[in-house]
């Protein structure tokens, strides 16, 4: 197996993160985060969607009224 230096630099200091033995965001934390960060942005997305459909359906029966 050929890594690099730096590779392996990387692997031993997640490996001391995920057992405690260093400071900073485990692997397991730094998924959860990302999966949160991402459901975050798609909620962000729904309700801006929500909110363009409500005020399209509140102009459509405004319409309504003024052409009755």
């Amino acid at each position: 197996m050929a890594a690099r230096p730096q590779t392996l630099l990387d692997w031993v200091k997640r490996d001391k993160l995920d057992r405690g033995k260093r400071d900073g965001v485990r692997t397991a934390e730094r998924e959860r985060i990302k999966a949160l960060e991402r459901e975050a942005k798609e909620l962000r997305r729904t309700d801006e969607i929500l909110e363009l459909a409500s005020a399209f359906f509140t102009q459509a029966k405004l319409d309504r009224r003024f052409k009755s």
